[in-house]
């Protein structure tokens, strides 16, 4: 049982730097797992999106990510014209280690965008979510060393615990902040910050008990005008967690074939760094109310020897409705 105990605290240091967190490339893509600040700051009156990731998919299934949101504006007919209140809803399912490991959260959050101007070209916003989070650990499906005998893979071990599903169920609480701003039409800019796992939750698996440390996100970006066809998106993220770090930079090029319309055709051309180990290009298509996204890892780092240079790809999809009857929202994009 010793082995096993070490095994299972392997998977969970494991998730608790890696798979317990979303690990998108586009963050942009998925704002509620990146700031629950982030909650109703869109121009619309409902934002659906969906993002899902297959991390090094050669190295045996190692991370497979599904994420979706949904978030609308409340009292808007209640509270001043430069100031917005969002609520939302979302969740996510990650699996690691061809699914031995599983994580599953649904979330709750609301966010109040408060206007530092009369037109609300500037706001400050402030986020607070919580979450129902249980991890599961398939044991029938996990291998130990004495399974490896003089005549070959046994498949049998004395580490067993009767093919269990061990799980490990607790509540979350995240929080952010978000300043947003514009000078006119053609340009936004924002910084945020958030915090995941404010309460350091606590995961129970066999008689041990493990931390879940915080996780603290800056994130920021702008975009303004290159011409009447082209605009420019940056945007950047630095995250921390238990002593590990990362940083990703990078933008897209928005070019419109038809601008003069009110949802006008436009497709997203860029790419984004993960420094120390990943070159991520991104192809867009933005129509009506809907963008759909996708980006592919290319590994820079010494893993691309085992992932056989093969990255994760990732899709994003966003729905924003839009009536023509709105009243103009100044929002982040990327």
């Amino acid at each position: 049982m010793k082995r096993a105990g070490l095994f299972l605290t392997c998977c969970l240091l494991t998730g608790t730097l890696l798979a317990q967190d979303p690990h998108f490339s586009q963050f942009f893509a998925s704002p509620l797992t990146l700031n629950p600040a982030l909650t109703g700051k869109f121009n619309g009156t409902l934002r659906l999106t969906g993002n899902h990731r297959n991390q090094w998919p050669t190295i045996n299934n190692a991370y497979i990510t599904t994420a979706f949101s949904a978030d609308f504006h409340v009292m808007q007919n209640k509270i001043p014209n430069n100031d917005n209140w969002g609520v939302g809803f979302s969740g996510y399912a990650d699996r690691s280690a061809n699914s031995a490991v599983s994580f599953n959260f649904a979330s709750v959050s609301t966010a109040y965008h408060k206007g530092l101007d009369e037109d609300g070209n500037h706001q400050i916003g402030a986020g607070f979510q919580l979450s129902y989070a249980n991890m599961l650990i398939n044991t029938s499906v996990l291998n130990f060393e004495d399974q490896l005998t003089a005549n070959g893979f046994t498949g049998i071990s004395a580490e067993t615990f009767n093919g269990a599903t061990l799980s490990s169920k607790y509540v979350d609480i995240n929080a952010g902040f978000l300043y947003n701003g514009s000078t006119g039409d053609g340009n936004n800019f924002y910084l945020g910050v958030s915090m995941y796992h404010i309460n350091r939750p606590k995961q129970n698996f066999t008689g041990g008990q493990f931390v879940l440390n915080p996780r603290t996100t800056i994130h920021g970006g702008a975009y303004f005008a290159l011409s009447r066809n082209a605009t420019m998106h940056t945007s950047a993220i630095h995250m921390t967690q238990a002593g590990a770090s990362e940083t990703v930079i990078g933008g897209a090029i928005q070019l419109t074939a038809n601008p003069e319309v009110e949802k006008p055709v436009s497709l997203y051309a860029g790419s984004w760094v993960r420094f120390n180990d990943a070159l991520i290009p991104y192809l867009g298509l933005e129509f009506n109310d809907l963008r759909i996204g996708v980006s592919y890892d290319l590994n820079t780092s010494t893993l691309k020897t085992a992932s056989l240079n093969r990255g994760g790809i990732e899709v994003s999809l966003i729905y924003v409705r839009r009536p023509s009857d709105q009243r103009p929202i100044k929002c982040p994009k990327f």
